[in-house]
C-alpha cells in the first residue's frame, strides 16, 4: 500500500514538473516531494492514505457476538403429505407461479394445499426467476444444480419457466414425497 502511495506521488510529481506548475527547478527528488505534500493532490493523498488505515483498524476490531437471525415461518402440520390448507391467493395467469399452480396436480398434488409451500422455497431459492444463478453453480427456478440437469424436461431448460418447473416438480416428488415435504426439509437445513 506504501508503494502505491509512493510511486502516485513520483508519477503526480513527474507530470506537474513537466507541465511546468513546479517552479523550473527542483533539483532533488526531496524538492519534489516537499512540492506535492503542498499541492491539492498531495492533499487528496494523504486523506485517502488516512482513510485506508483507519478502515484497517476498523476492520481488525469487528467481533461477532451471534449468527444472524432469519425470518421463519411455523413449521407445517405434523402430516405433510396432507397439510392444512392455506389461503393462498392463485397466481396471475402467465406467471411462473401461474404454471406451476396449474401443474401440481399433474403431479398428484392439491395445488392448494401445495403451493404455499412450493412458493415459499421457490420464492427463497430463486425468487421465481428462470435465470437465477447460484454461486456454487444451481440454476432457474428450482435452483437445479448443476442446471443442466433440467435438460431431461426439455433443450429449453435454460429460459422456458415450464421446463423448469416440471423438472422441479419431478425432483420434489421423487425426493420429498410433496412439495410441503420438501419445504419442512428446507425449514430444517436452509436448503433442499
Amino acid at each position: 500500500m506504501l508503494t502505491t502511495v509512493v510511486s502516485a506521488i513520483l508519477v503526480s510529481a513527474g507530470a506537474k514538473y513537466a507541465m511546468g506548475e513546479f517552479a523550473p527547478r527542483p533539483n532533488t527528488l526531496a524538492d519534489a516531494l516537499t512540492a506535492i505534500q503542498t499541492s491539492r493532490q498531495g492533499a487528496q493523498l494523504e486523506n485517502q492514505r488516512n482513510h485506508m488505515i483507519l478502515m484497517t483498524v476498523a476492520t481488525k476490531s469487528f467481533k461477532v457476538i451471534s449468527k444472524p437471525k432469519v425470518a421463519v415461518l411455523p413449521p407445517p402440520p405434523a402430516s405433510t403429505s396432507n397439510p392444512t390448507p392455506v389461503n393462498v391467493p392463485v397466481p396471475s395467469a402467465g406467471t411462473a407461479q401461474s404454471i406451476a399452480y396449474q401443474m401440481l396436480p399433474s403431479f398428484g398434488f392439491n395445488a392448494k394445499q401445495q403451493f404455499p409451500c412450493l412458493n415459499d422455497i421457490w420464492m427463497r431459492e430463486s425468487g421465481w426467476r428462470v435465470n437465477a444463478y447460484n454461486a456454487s453453480g444451481a440454476y432457474g427456478i428450482p435452483q437445479a444444480l448443476p442446471g443442466s440437469k433440467m435438460a431431461t424436461a426439455g433443450a429449453d431448460w435454460q429460459t422456458n419457466p415450464a421446463t423448469q418447473i416440471t423438472w422441479g416438480l419431478g425432483y420434489i416428488k421423487g425426493r420429498y414425497g410433496s412439495p410441503c415435504g420438501a419445504w419442512s426439509f428446507w425449514q430444517a437445513n436452509g436448503w433442499y
